[in-house]
């Protein structure tokens, strides 16, 4: 049993994101995972890197000076609603530091991270996406004994998902549509045609991403991924930050070879197997650069900040610092919440920290006004695996630098009220309440988590998620592991009502539901926000409500079945096993 490993660890009050965790006893103490010298350890398995990559790879980080590199603005692609746009993966080389050398990448236009795209609601686009021109021969090592791996397939593979649309099947980059650079195609809703992206939606930055059964987060960290703003009349109505004042930060960690190409890790489990259960990096990226910096005006600015990281979670504060970031000082400005990944919220929330889950994507205001020639640095503390692991590494993320003259004078606000309609589903209006477990399953010799499971269920086994069209249902994740997890669910937007935590053994033992504490609330920028990933933390069960809409127009009839996936937004273990598909029926 999964307990008889865990170590007796008490949590403490959580604070994050103006949230807090209620204390848990010692039975539902999570397991220990210890960082170790030149790798990480992973419920007592360390990633291996060889002693040469070690030492290189330490040299490399420790000889990188922070905050040198100009932060890059990604090239915004505006997609026409007549006829179809094309998006090309391709390999290159990109510099990600001034003194690394150039690193092999994949990007969507061949740049990491990939332009971004901008759309107006309700105005739907194609997008036809290409990967001929990707080699066929992965970079980095592909495992063929997880599920979606095996060798009878192609090692280079790919399917793209717009993460947090509402969009049909055909369009919803399913995880076994995908295609290889030879012409090798996926056998579930594959289709050549251009992916149709309705825009159905308010005003919100979503993004695109890989999504391909088995590789996903290899293909990630060659960098396939980008973002995407959709525009509407109440954003463009609101005096915010705009034009050249509204920035995507796509926040990403990584791990280097000395020769500048990316490394990720090979894990002994006594079977020599590559998977490991999560990826954590000594790097921080943001659009692709290390440890950048960005000069900036005296005013307000909206950035859309995107935790692009394979599983890292990240709780950000800014800091006041001398020019090098050598030297730490008071608080620096807070973020003034204005959305998430559904969009607007009700009205802002001011917060100090922030604390971002991976795929989980914030629109903030950061003002600096008053603030000429001071330096500010954006800094993380989450320990990974969060909440209870002992690493926290990399602390930096990056630097904003206050040396801009005002090119004219900063008229914007905060506004108090931001959209005239939040989500706010109501409970009594659910006709189904699921309760749906997170567990893992270990081998028994050692206990090396072999794979993550949803509702002790694979990713082969006949579908049980099967909402009907327009209706609304209540689900209750129960996090029966030692670690948070992102729990993404496609195709829907939800409304997190509560979390409240349980006890963990005697569920494990007679399978009874024994809560140790009252529901709590939400988190303040949680409260009536649309949000498409939620934080679902160990020992507590997290209860969301949501409503299984189709775009609009789409013709429906009885008995006609819509197929999704919901998932762990950790790719390595959405990659083994932590998915499952689902169905909307007609």
């Amino acid at each position: 049993m999964k307990k008889s490993r865990r170590d007796v660890l008490k949590l403490g009050a959580m604070a994050g994101a103006g949230m807090i965790m209620p204390t848990l006893s010692s039975a539902q103490s999570i397991n220990t995972r210890v960082p170790v010298p030149g790798g990480i350890m992973f419920h007592g398995h360390v990633a291996h890197r060889t002693a040469a990559q070690k030492a290189a790879a330490a040299a490399i980080v420790n000889g990188l000076t922070q905050f040198v590199d100009e932060l890059p603005i990604m090239p915004v692609i505006k997609p026409s609603p007549n006829g179809v746009t094309h998006i090309r993966m391709r390999q290159a080389q990109q510099k990600l530091h001034r003194d690394l050398p150039a690193t092999t990448i994949w990007g969507y236009n061949g740049i990491y991270p990939g332009p971004t795209m901008e759309v107006r609601r309700g105005v739907p686009v194609k997008i036809k996406y290409h990967n001929d021109e990707l080699p066929t021969i992965h970079p980095l090592p592909v495992d063929v004994t997880i599920h979606g791996s095996e060798a009878d397939k192609p090692q280079v593979r790919n399917v793209v998902h717009l993460h947090g649309a509402k969009i049909l099947p055909e369009s919803d980059g399913y995880p076994e549509a995908w295609s290889s650079p030879d012409g090798v195609t996926g056998p579930v809703l594959y289709t050549s045609d251009a992916f149709v992206y309705p825009n159905d939606q308010q005003s919100t930055m979503l993004w695109y991403h890989d999504h391909t059964l088995g590789i996903t987060r290899l293909n990630m960290i060659m960098g396939l991924a980008g973002a995407y703003l959709i525009r509407d009349e109440v954003e463009d109505s609101l005096n915010i930050p705009k034009g050249q004042f509204e920035i995507p930060l796509l926040l990403q960690d990584r791990l280097f070879n000395a020769d500048g190409s990316f490394l990720y890790p090979i894990a002994d489990g006594g079977t020599h197997q590559y998977w490991i259960p999560e990826f954590f990096g000594d790097t921080m990226l943001v659009n692709g650069k290390v440890w950048p910096v960005l000069d900036v005006e005296p005013r307000r600015y909206r950035f859309r900040i995107l935790n692009a990281c394979n599983a890292r979670f990240l709780n950000m504060r800014l800091v006041r610092t001398t020019a090098d970031g050598s030297a730490h000082g008071m608080a620096g400005p807070q973020f003034h919440v204005i959305g998430t990944d559904g969009g607007l919220l009700p009205a802002p929330v001011a917060l100090t920290t922030m604390l971002q889950l991976p795929a989980e994507r914030f629109d903030v205001i950061v003002d600096f006004t008053g603030k000429q020639g001071q330096f500010f640095v954006l800094k993380n503390d989450a320990p990974a695996p969060y909440p209870g692991g002992g690493e926290v590494v990399p602390t930096e993320i990056m630097m904003f630098r206050v040396s801009k003259p005002l090119s004219s004078r900063d008229t914007t606000t905060i506004p108090h009220v931001l959209n005239p309609d939040p989500m706010n589903l109501n409970p009594a209006s659910a006709t189904r309440n699921r309760n749906l477990v997170l567990t893992e399953l270990d081998r028994e010799s050692d206990g090396f988590p072999i794979i993550g499971l949803l509702d002790q269920k694979n990713w082969d086994d006949p579908v049980t998620e099967d909402p009907k069209a327009g209706s609304t249902e209540i689900w209750n994740l129960i996090n029966d592991t030692g670690d948070a997890h992102p729990k993404h669910i496609h195709l829907v937007e939800f409304q997190i009502l509560s979390r409240q935590p349980y006890d963990q053994d005697t569920f494990d033992t007679t399978g009874q539901l024994i809560f140790t504490g009252p529901p709590q609330a939400p988190a303040p920028e949680e409260v009536n926000a649309a949000k498409d990933v939620v934080k679902s933390f160990p020992g507590t069960v997290t209860k969301l409500i949501m409503k299984f809409d189709l775009p609009t127009g789409t013709q429906v009839t009885p008995g006609q079945r819509f197929r999704y996936v919901w998932h762990c937004h950790i790719l390595e273990h959405e990659d083994n096993e932590m998915m499952r598909p689902m169905e909307i029926v007609g």
